[in-house]
């Protein structure tokens, strides 16, 4: 089984305010510059529309969300002030998604168990 079938990924949706787009890509740029720091970064980017700005992200296992989450927790509370985070969603294996339940209780995420595919 390829290890992308065992990675975690992230999908947040951000509600930007109006007039803040310009904001929330200055705070875009210091994502993208810590996270590519991170040895667990799968894949990292970031993608809009209109005022709705998605990142789509993956890292291997729980262990390398919890990390990324640390890493750019300031940045989340940046673009917080300026946006609302209204939808989370967790895609991988069911025993890496029980890892983060509770860690990342209070976002309110949805979890999805990966249940099959194709690996290469």
């Amino acid at each position: 089984m390829s290890s992308l079938s065992q990675a975690v990924s992230i999908h947040p949706y951000f509600k930007v305010e109006e007039g803040k787009l310009e904001a929330f890509k200055k705070t875009m740029k210091e994502f993208v510059a810590r996270t590519g720091t991170e040895e667990t970064c799968l894949y990292y980017d970031f993608s809009i529309n209109g005022d709705v700005v998605f990142c789509r992200e993956a890292y291997v296992g729980a262990a390398g969300v919890l990390a990324h989450l640390e890493n750019v927790g300031s940045c989340i509370e940046e673009a917080l002030t300026f946006s609302e985070l209204f939808r989370l969603e967790l895609h991988g294996p069911a025993e890496e998604l029980d890892k983060l339940r509770e860690p990342l209780a209070d976002l309110n995420p949805e979890f999805f168990a990966r249940e099959t595919g194709v690996a290469k």
